[in-house]
């Protein structure tokens, strides 16, 4: 008989997502979709924090307020903890420092490794180009990193309505256009690129669209998460000798 010491109300997830404030639409792909996610995730939310205020003013009650909610998801049970933004990188080592879990706040974490597989440059695709500092990349170990850095900001759709939060309607198919001409930019401006990592989390739902365009392994948050669920919660393999 397995005797299993409890304290816990809810079990059998294996990622917690430290969850930004957002009302516009994720589609499947998204982090915060989880009916593409083929585990359970739980949701740890930061009412007040939207994605302009973490672009534009990333304080230090905002990081305490981020370590506090990690440290509830790893009181919860969670295998590893992620973001809803990939801004969060700023403060990735201060998170991954509190809990003693595996954090992988952002999506720019993957920027050395896309690296060391190609030996090329890296275009990291952003939601805002003037809001992603060096301090962001320093976050996740990037700083010394060939990259190209291409931005929505100048987009209608995206930018109205993720980085401005004019709205929450949004039309997916402006969405995916604008990142497809945006990637096609930055290929024309750097065309040494060797691999993709997407920053925003609201860019994965289109990756398929944009590596059939350009040809390029793509790295995104969601790819991400559903390899970290499986390295922290090995299965055996299926098959036979």
């Amino acid at each position: 008989m397995t005797i299993h010491p409890g304290g816990q109300n809810i079990c059998g997830v294996t990622i917690g997502v430290l969850s930004l404030e957002s009302y516009f639409p994720k589609p499947p792909g998204h982090i915060k979709n989880p009916s593409s996610l083929p585990f359970a995730v739980m949701y740890e939310m930061l009412d007040g924090i939207t994605v302009p205020a973490l672009l534009g003013n990333p304080t230090r009650e905002m990081k305490t307020r981020l370590i506090e909610a990690a440290q509830r998801l790893e009181a919860k049970g969670v295998r590893a903890i992620t973001g809803s933004c990939g801004f969060l990188a700023i403060f990735q080592q201060d998170i991954a420092a509190a809990v003693s879990i595996p954090v992988f706040v952002s999506s720019l974490v993957q920027v050395p490794m896309a690296f060391q597989m190609t030996g090329k440059p890296v275009g990291v695709i952003t939601a805002s180009a003037s809001s992603l500092t060096p301090a962001h990349l320093k976050g996740v170990g990037a700083e010394t990193v060939p990259t190209e850095v291409q931005g929505l900001d100048d987009t209608e759709e995206f930018a109205s309505v993720i980085l401005r939060n004019e709205r929450t309607a949004m039309d997916l198919s402006k969405v995916e256009a604008e990142l497809l001409v945006a990637a096609k930019n930055m290929l024309q401006r750097q065309s040494e690129i060797g691999a993709i990592v997407l920053e925003c989390t609201d860019l994965p739902p289109y990756a398929h669209r944009l590596q059939q365009e350009i040809g390029l392994p793509v790295f995104d948050l969601t790819t991400l998460t559903t390899m970290m669920s499986s390295v922290v919660l090995r299965q055996p393999y299926p098959g036979f000798i």
